[in-house]
């Protein structure tokens, strides 16, 4: 007979291979990849091994904050993350929270001595906001590889500032009981001002991971970006698992364009949600794609694609 999707064999497949290489590859690919099924409108959570989150700020052309907390609460999301302190109450009504907060921003991080008390205030005030809600993260970011002035800081000088800046506030936030977790972004995509960040220091994860070694701190982690680390080094599941005890924050999109995670783009996600279970993750995952069409469904989709 002949076998179905559902139905494909090693047997089925090896005799594909003696036709052409073509036909083998596209017979392997229906043997392994599920098709993309989009939930219905009552979709919510049935596994809950993943605590999914939203950011607030993909929705702002869409949805206020409740708007969208609402929204979040029916799918059986945990978490609407990086929205204003204001926001935290209404969160909270809705049993939800917020699983990573704001801070300084990209663009003026700690690889400029310039900004470090700038950075020090603004971490200490959202370590206590955090702190005080029961929140456990704080974002925080590298900065630009030049100055003010457009004078060029190079990566181990960066480095340096880097650490010598969070030295300065890890023990707050271990005091606070925060994670301070500083995201990695790709500086390859120039297309959109959230799709990359040209001129970023920390775009790679061993950079990231050399400040949180340096810093020497259980309470300095990764925010490891899926979206971004494809980019910048793709082999997303084995990066997961080698720097499993470094990620404290995680965040999704698809790739390329940023956008849903549905078929129109490279990455599947069950697989590497699966990853996060074997590795023992226990954080949350934020989901942080801009949308480009109905957002209601897309972030349902989202949902039901990582709820495994």
């Amino acid at each position: 007979m002949n076998p179905t999707k559902n139905q494909l064999t090693r047997r089925s497949v090896l005799a594909a291979a003696a036709l052409t290489p073509l036909a083998a590859v596209e017979l392997a690919s229906q043997a392994t990849a599920a098709p993309f099924v989009s939930p219905d409108e009552n979709y919510k959570v049935k596994h809950g091994n993943i605590n999914q989150s939203v950011c607030g700020w993909c929705y702002n052309k869409t949805h206020n904050a409740e708007q969208l907390a609402t929204l979040a609460a029916s799918l059986g999301m945990k978490s609407v993350e990086l929205v204003p302190a204001k926001e935290w109450p209404m969160l909270k009504k809705l049993g939800l929270v917020c699983a990573i907060t704001s801070s300084h921003g990209f663009k003026n991080g700690p690889s400029d001595v310039a900004n470090h008390d700038m950075v020090l205030k603004t971490l200490t005030e959202r370590i206590d906001e955090t702190s005080e809600a029961g929140f456990p993260n704080v974002i925080t970011f590298s900065g630009m590889r030049t100055d003010a002035k457009g004078v060029t800081i190079p990566d181990d000088v960066g480095l340096e500032n880097t650490v010598a800046c969070m030295k300065k506030i890890i023990g707050h936030a271990e005091k606070k009981k925060v994670n301070l977790c500083i995201e990695m972004l790709n500086t390859r995509d120039s297309s959109h001002p959230m799709k990359g960040h040209p001129g970023y220091m920390g775009d790679n994860l061993a950079w990231c991971k050399e400040v949180c070694d340096r810093v020497g701190s259980e309470r300095m982690k990764i925010l490891f970006d899926i979206y971004h680390v494809q980019i910048m080094h793709g082999d997303v599941i084995r990066h997961i698992k080698e720097y499993a005890k470094y990620i404290a924050h995680i965040h999704t999109a698809g790739n390329p364009g940023r956008c849903e995670l549905d078929d129109t783009q490279e990455l599947y996600y069950p697989p590497i949600m699966k990853a996060l279970i074997d590795i023992k993750y226990t954080g949350y995952v934020g989901h942080e794609f801009i949308p480009t069409r109905e957002p209601n469904q897309g972030l349902r989709e989202a949902v039901a694609l990582c709820d495994v």
